[in-house]
């Protein structure tokens, strides 16, 4: 199967709010998708669907070879499917190395993660990812004495940590200045085209999703209202993207679904000692 998540009628309700309206998706293997559109639209809840972190009321939905409407294949899911959010999610009181460790607790015994023991290969695994977002330096230090751009990027190499199929980003850069956004923004882009990792990230801002994105996809009172490149947005597909009924919009540093709750998630690289990381 050459596509890494293929969706077909997606259709999320809580209660009488209808949040998703029948989504149609399919994503290729290593392309890094961008969801574009305001606060308030679904694309939060798109994600989580995908992570089973929230349960879709009705659709297909196959992410990573899984069956994402299944509660059963959920553990094996989240160990392919990574998350990174806007938050960081990370653990101020560990070092910076015991976070990026907590991507490899999917792959450990329950022993092993129950007392975060972790294998010299796992310790190598880590300091390649730390390597990958210019980190390691920091392996030693607190995560709570990082700024905000180094703790996403302490995030991104913990997804990575993961050996995933895929990663979804949700609103990763929205708490950052456009400076460390591009720079945690072109951290996710190398994870699609030198490792072949699918990408899925949910921005509100349109330059950075015309510089990144290898396809964007624009949703509008849960439905896609643009499905294309960069090239091909026009005036008028933002035009469409962005006319929010007033009760959907909301200011963007709020979430997209107060009903969500925020967990992190499970992320084939390069061979690092005989691992196939």
């Amino acid at each position: 199967m050459n596509n890494a998540i293929a969706i077909a009628q997606l259709v999320k309700d809580y209660g009488t709010n209808h949040v998703l309206k029948g989504i149609d998706l399919e994503v290729p293997r290593g392309q890094f998708l961008v969801i574009l559109g305001p606060s308030g639209v679904g694309k939060s809840t798109l994600l989580r669907c995908m992570n089973r972190l929230v349960e879709p009321t009705s659709g297909l939905l196959q992410i990573a070879g899984f069956d994402a409407t299944d509660a059963k294949q959920t553990r094996m899911l989240r160990q392919h499917v990574a998350m990174i959010f806007q938050n960081h999610n990370i653990v101020p009181r560990l070092s910076v190395l015991k976070n990026v460790l907590t991507g490899r607790l999917g792959s450990v015994g329950t022993w092993s993660s129950l007392f975060q023991l972790f294998r010299k290969s796992d310790v190598e695994i880590a300091m390649e990812c730390l390597r990958r977002v210019e980190l390691e330096h920091k392996a030693n230090e607190r995560a709570d004495s990082l700024s905000g751009g180094q703790k996403q990027r302490v995030g991104i190499a913990r997804a990575l940590a993961q050996m995933p199929q895929v990663i979804l980003a949700d609103e990763p850069v929205a708490s950052l200045d456009p400076k460390t956004s591009r720079i945690v923004l072109q951290y996710l882009k190398m994870a699609a085209n030198d490792l072949g990792i699918t990408v899925i990230c949910n921005l509100h801002q349109v330059d950075f999703a015309k510089e990144f994105g290898d396809r964007i996809v624009g949703i509008c009172d849960g439905k896609i209202a643009f499905d294309g490149t960069g090239d091909e947005l026009t005036g008028s597909d933002l035009k469409r993207i962005y006319e929010v009924a007033p009760r959907m919009a909301k200011p963007v540093s709020e979430e997209d679904d107060d009903e969500s709750v925020k967990k992190p998630g499970p992320s084939v690289l390069q061979p690092v000692n005989g691992d196939i990381y």
